[in-house]
């Protein structure tokens, strides 16, 4: 390397290589948001301002199963209520300024997270945060228009396995937060509610009553103080 030659951040080729990755997925999105009946517009629409794959996956699975509009919302916002943990996380990298950190405030999700929390310094960690968000956004939503205008010729989701796209990555990111005793009390409690209420109710509604076995896990954690 000459004098003269500035070596790229070593964080651009890891975000651009799970970006990639993250827009495949974005292509998995815009076919069952294809099979469920929605347009490519409101496809896009969603993929751009809600830009969480979770989120999307859990509202589109909720429309297709039959559920109402404020279900599929109510386990939307469910899923993406873990987004604001990552708040204290990725604060010393936003800018100062409101509008900086409103901007910044649409690209807080598990990727974005990740490639800035593992950097060795500010700097890094600023540039990775926005580097990444900027690419991700630009992929899953270029995935989502490749996946609904392949829908109609793929036909239906079930028959290439892609139905089983959001709870693979559901379960995924649960996996790492379910070690200690209150976590696995609640994810326990949660999975027997939902079993217990889907013959019951209509879809969507069983994950929003999961949510009531966090209370047992809190009970748990305040008795035991979160040991394993």
């Amino acid at each position: 390397m000459t004098a003269d030659t500035v070596e790229a951040p070593g964080y651009r080729r890891d975000a651009l290589v799970l970006c990639v990755a993250v827009g495949v997925i974005g292509v998995t999105f815009g076919v069952l948001a294809d099979a469920a009946g929605f347009s490519l517009a409101r496809s896009v629409f969603m993929s751009a301002v809600v830009f969480t794959g979770a989120s999307q996956f859990a509202a589109v699975g909720v429309v297709d199963s039959g559920g109402t509009g404020a279900a599929a919302v109510g386990s939307a916002l469910l899923v993406a209520t873990r987004n604001a943990l990552y708040g204290p996380v990725v604060a010393p990298v936003l800018p100062r300024r409101v509008r900086g950190r409103l901007a910044g405030a649409h690209f807080v999700i598990d990727e974005t997270t990740a490639m800035s929390a593992v950097q060795p310094n500010g700097s890094d960690a600023a540039g990775a945060f926005w580097f990444t968000g900027i690419v991700l956004w630009l992929m899953w939503n270029g995935g989502t228009v490749v996946g609904v205008l392949l829908g109609a010729a793929l036909g239906e989701p079930e028959a290439w396995g892609l139905d089983a796209a959001f709870p693979a990555s559901f379960v995924a990111l649960l996996a790492p937060h379910v070690a200690r005793r209150p976590a696995q009390v609640a994810a326990v409690g949660g999975a027997a509610l939902a079993v217990a209420t889907l013959p019951l109710t209509p879809a969507g509604v069983p994950l929003l009553v999961a949510v009531l076995a966090v209370v047992p896990g809190v009970m748990v954690g305040s008795r035991f103080g979160g040991r394993r």
